[in-house]
């Protein structure tokens, strides 16, 4: 089957490879229809999520059909379409059953303290291969799949792999309450769908921090105030819209790749510098493409400037381990809550997918890009660039 390949940082490729089968009873094989690139994919090839080994077929969003389900499988039948959530979970340990499936016990192979379990991510992640492919070898089917409502899209159903509950847990993370102001770092992919969240969890506004002038209008498109951080700065023009205040919450959707504004230099620069080697200790920049973000700490930065006395900041942004950089002085002074953590995927999900066949949202208005895997190469340049239009960009296998 085609799927896509990590090989190195700055290496990843469109290969045929064995097609997968089934190795537990719990398992199940799945024929996948739609699969996505996400921001977190740039993470593993720009070098700033560590910990890869090479052959590791990439990916965690998809959508798809049941093909083969193992005799431990008793709720899905070949046939049936799910969408897959991005992390697995056992769905009987004490995390699992308590809406933590992201700590699971049992599905990271590195035992139970070794943490949230992903498709396609690095060996500290369980070294799964991943959904960009034809076929995908889904442990723990039972509970790692997810039925598709009559009515529901694949293109709307891919949203929900991860990226909306992702935003979804955000918002929660954030404690929003009805008629808050909240602002969101970051309006890429999951920043768009925290600005849609903030507002279906109660946000009475919401303010959109980028520098990506087509991301903003699409921010703008959902009634969020706009800041561009390289033509104004972002802390003093978000206390000149709440009275000198700040804002109530703050949603983190940028994370390690966070991109320093124009002109920063001196002692901040030098900061930046050092906490980008940190992050990245290996790259493989190539023509202005894989190059890891210029300002880890930024929105951590700003997240704490930005938020009122007592307010609360919501981190989605991927930060890895190797991470360390963070104001804590500002937060302990201001009485901050801060909230971070993987999403919980499979908690959020069938919730989301019935707001979406009943009509409440349509995550599919921000899906941008609908490419075949043949031009996956093409796509993950046009993206990983941030060209304009790119917002969220869908594979299809078999085209």
């Amino acid at each position: 089957m085609k799927a896509v390949v990590w090989h190195a940082v700055g290496d990843i490729r469109l290969e045929d490879v064995p097609e997968p089968k089934i190795q537990a009873p719990t398992d199940a094989i799945v024929k996948i229809t739609t699969s996505a690139i996400c921001g977190t994919d740039l993470h593993l090839i720009r070098g700033t999520m560590p910990g890869m080994n090479e052959g590791t077929i990439i990916g965690h969003e998809a959508v798809g059909e049941v093909l083969e389900a193992g005799t431990g499988v008793r709720n899905f039948s070949p046939g049936d379409r799910v969408v897959i959530p991005s992390t697995l979970s056992c769905g009987y340990c004490s995390y699992c059953r308590a809406g933590y499936q992201a700590q699971c016990d049992n599905a990271n192979p590195g035992g139970k303290l070794a943490g949230t379990a992903f498709f396609g991510g690095p060996k500290a992640a369980g070294g799964f291969d991943g959904l960009q492919a034809e076929y995908a070898r889904i442990p723990y089917a039972n509970t790692s799949l997810v039925p598709v409502p009559p009515g529901v899209t694949d293109a709307q159903a891919i949203m929900v792999s991860d990226i909306f509950p992702t935003a979804w847990f955000g918002a929660k993370l954030a404690e929003i309450r009805t008629g808050d102001t909240v602002a969101v770092f970051g309006a890429g992919p999951v920043g768009q769908l925290s600005i849609l969240s903030a507002y279906l969890q109660g946000a009475g506004r919401v303010i959109a921090v980028d520098h990506n002038d087509d991301r903003l209008a699409l921010a703008q498109t959902q009634h969020a105030e706009i800041i561009n951080f390289d033509t104004e700065e972002p802390i003093a023009a978000i206390r000149d819209l709440t009275g000198g205040i700040g804002v109530d919450r703050v949603i983190d959707a940028v994370g390690v790749d966070a991109q320093r504004p124009a002109g920063t230099s001196g002692d901040q620069a030098r900061q930046f510098d050092a906490e980008q080697q940190q992050a990245a200790p290996e790259t493989n920049v190539q023509a202005g493409q894989w190059v890891p973000g210029d300002a880890p700490s930024q929105v951590s930065q700003w997240a704490a400037q930005a938020v009122a006395k007592a307010g609360t900041i919501g981190i989605i942004g991927v930060y890895p381990q190797t991470i360390s950089t963070y104001p804590i002085g500002v937060v302990m002074n201001k009485n901050l809550t801060v909230k971070t953590g993987n999403c919980n995927h499979r908690h959020y999900m069938p919730d989301l997918l019935r707001l979406v066949a009943e009509g409440g949202v349509d995550p599919a208005l921000l899906l941008t890009e609908h490419e075949p895997m043949t031009d996956v190469m093409a796509a993950y340049r046009e993206f990983d660039q941030r060209q304009p239009g790119w917002v969220k960009v869908a594979l299809n296998p078999a085209a």
